[in-house]
């Protein structure tokens, strides 16, 4: 593993081949259609949720697994809750408008999608290019900001075993996908 570390050729082929993975399971949940986003935008269908809350539920124990060990190392992104909630309703706008997300657009990509080719890849790159372009003034204007939780993990602020805080979590998790799939969603 420590190989990997050093490594930045055999980390990118590693993101890759994890790509491909996401991007199938994604393909096989069906989150790369559109009328599956849709449903789940309209509250009529939670397989989104379920598969998103899987990934969660896999990846919170694997990182508590492997954190204590050193066998990870995190990566926390500075920001700021106020980021957070502006970037989550620009999302929100393009999602709801599109009918995919990052992830989902490459997926959709993946299975010939016109829409997810032209609306959602050009979109990223368009949107991406405005907001570099534009970032050192919206940093000036203090409009990205940081708060006192940049930088900090709550994998850092755990005492004790993570499994303490993530294996109950992770139940909760479970039943609320249980209780989707009980009520037909």
């Amino acid at each position: 593993m420590t190989k990997l570390h050093e490594n930045k050729n055999m980390q990118l082929l590693f993101g890759l081949l994890m790509g491909i993975v996401f991007g199938f399971l994604l393909h096989k949940g069906g989150v790369s259609k559109y009328d599956i986003i849709l449903a789940q935008l309209r509250l009529t269908d939670f397989t989104v949720l379920k598969i998103m809350l899987s990934a969660v539920i896999i990846t919170m124990l694997g990182i508590s697994y492997l954190y204590p060990k050193g066998r990870v190392k995190l990566q926390v992104k500075p920001g700021s809750i106020k980021n957070s909630i502006v970037g989550g309703l620009i999302f929100g706008v393009g999602f709801a408008t599109l009918g995919y997300c990052p992830g989902t657009i490459a997926a959709a990509v993946g299975n010939g999608y016109l829409d997810g080719l032209i609306g959602g890849m050009i979109g990223i790159i368009i949107g991406s290019g405005i907001y570099a372009s534009f970032y050192s003034d919206l940093k000036k204007k203090k409009l990205i900001t940081e708060d006192r939780f940049s930088g900090r993990s709550l994998f850092d602020s755990f005492k004790g075993h993570p499994f303490r805080y993530t294996l109950p979590f992770s139940a909760i998790l479970v039943l609320v996908m249980i209780v989707a799939e009980i009520a037909g969603l």
